[in-house]
């Protein structure tokens, strides 16, 4: 077991309670989950104007590449069977709330803990897919749903991160120390990769 996690345990058997978290990190839960949530509200009522219009365009629909509509038509954007963002409503809520508590001093156990990892992994897997649809089968962007990819993609990042340093998930000792001082990087670079992605799907799109 990692120093961290022995902390924790000890922490917990004199009576600590659980695990909380900087201000830092309960505030980047706060804006990405807000930026998640706003994506997803705005999707949603576009969505709505579409089924009572088809003839709707979305404010984003720019050009045949950064069209909303083109998305929201799609079969992938109601994969669960109802659209896509009123899962996100729920869910960026629910990241929202929790970082609420942490700022007034919440404490989690470790289950929580896991269990926020689990939704960010559910999450950022989920945008994964969305992505590899949007670029390769829909053949269109959503400019709300990359704010939510990047909001999500941030988030699974620094809660895994979160999670290694304060021993939640076990990891030795030079994982800790990578994570304590370049957890900035992971995101950076996974976002970094899809905007790479996204220049030469289209490249001659946009340098034409």
């Amino acid at each position: 077991m990692t120093s961290a996690a022995v902390d924790h345990v000890s922490a917990e058997r004199n009576g600590g309670g659980g695990i909380g978290a900087s201000r830092a990190f309960a505030w980047m839960l706060v804006v990405t989950g807000a930026a998640g949530l706003l994506a997803a509200w705005v999707i949603t009522i576009d969505k709505f104007k579409l089924l009572e219009d088809p003839g709707f365009t979305p404010g984003c629909s720019l050009n045949p590449i950064v069209s909303c509509g083109n998305i929201m038509k799609s079969e992938q954007a109601a994969v669960f069977g109802f659209p896509n963002p009123m899962l996100g409503l729920v869910t960026y809520a629910m990241v929202i709330a929790i970082g609420v508590a942490l700022l007034a001093g919440a404490r989690y156990r470790r289950w929580y803990w896991l269990g926020l990892n689990a939704g960010t992994v559910f999450g950022v897997g989920f945008c994964t897919w969305l992505m590899y649809q949007s670029l390769y089968e829909i053949n269109a962007l959503c400019l709300w749903c990359c704010l939510a990819w990047v909001a999500t993609i941030v988030m699974f990042w620094y809660v895994t991160s979160h999670n290694v340093r304060k021993g939640v998930i076990p990891a030795p000792a030079g994982l800790r120390t990578f994570f304590d001082e370049f957890t900035w990087v992971l995101p950076a670079l996974h976002i970094g990769i899809i905007g790479m992605l996204i220049l030469t799907r289209w490249w001659d799109f946009w340098t034409s």
